[in-house]
């Protein structure tokens, strides 16, 4: 059994301080026994795709590694905690738009690697593709010291080869960092949505969600964790800063209708040109 903690907090225009109360939560979760700490999208600023893309936004985004890692992987390797982030992310070798990035730290404060929001929107408030590029690292699985974790940034959840595919490479957990406003989506449907990938594909998914009002937007919070049966073990509130908590049994992964069965019957061949 492990422990993972859900950080929604409201992003103020203070970065700095939106930091400091990201380490202060991830030290509370911590002293909470939570052994995963994960973060919203862009958790630390405010959500500056609700605006079309100017040259002074893109030049918010940061390296990685960089400042916001840094202070993370300090706190990992000091508290034995895996982190997952999510970052506006320039990388001056990868072209000239920045990502949406989720790096994963490891308990030692290693970066075990970043996962890339591969598909990019764009509609009113949503102006993502003016911000970032495709991600260029696939669907990477990531093997930390608390299982075996995969990251679905935002967009990405809503495309089922892309939740299949970190199945296939066998992840335990899929976090989810959003920026989901108020009546962005029908009622229900994105704890739906999650709600079945974790049956289809027989893993966790933990949604960590951006909360509170921004200058276009209001971010709904309303977190949430499935187990493999697509059932829903915890929810935040809405509009709430707080840390969620979730006890998750990983055996239940291999036990799973998506492990014992779905994937064990796939027929990729068949369908390999259709999609």
């Amino acid at each position: 059994m492990i422990k993972i903690a859900l950080i929604q907090q409201q992003a103020t225009t203070d970065k700095a301080a939106n930091l400091a109360q990201g380490l202060k939560s991830a030290r509370e979760a911590a002293a909470s026994g939570a052994q995963i700490i994960a973060f919203a999208e862009l958790a630390f600023d405010r959500f500056y795709p609700q605006v079309p893309a100017s040259l002074d936004k893109l030049d918010l985004a940061e390296p990685v590694p960089g400042p916001t890692t840094e202070a993370f992987c300090g706190l990992a390797a000091e508290l034995g905690v895996v982190v997952v982030l999510n970052v506006f992310e320039r990388n001056e070798t990868k072209g000239h738009l920045p990502f949406d990035s989720s790096p994963v730290i490891d308990t030692d404060g290693s970066i075990l690697g970043i996962t890339r929001m591969v598909h990019i929107t764009e509609y009113e408030y949503f102006h993502e593709q003016g911000y970032y590029q495709p991600g260029d690292q696939g669907a990477p699985v990531f093997d930390t010291a608390f299982g075996r974790i995969g990251v679905a940034i935002c967009y990405d959840r809503h495309y089922p080869e892309y939740m299949r595919a970190l199945a296939v490479q066998g992840a335990e957990i899929v976090f989810i960092p959003q920026a989901g406003s108020v009546g962005e989506w029908p009622e229900g449907l994105y704890e739906a949505e999650m709600r079945v990938t974790a049956f289809q594909n027989g893993y966790f998914t933990a949604l960590c969600n951006r909360v509170g009002s921004e200058e276009n937007l209001v971010f709904a919070g309303e977190s949430f964790v499935c187990n493999p049966a697509g059932e829903v073990l915890a929810r935040a509130g809405q509009g709430t800063d707080e840390i969620l908590y979730c006890d998750l049994d990983l055996e239940q992964v291999a036990q799973s209708n998506g492990r014992q069965l779905f994937l064990r019957d796939r027929r990729p061949l068949l369908y390999k040109d259709w999609i």
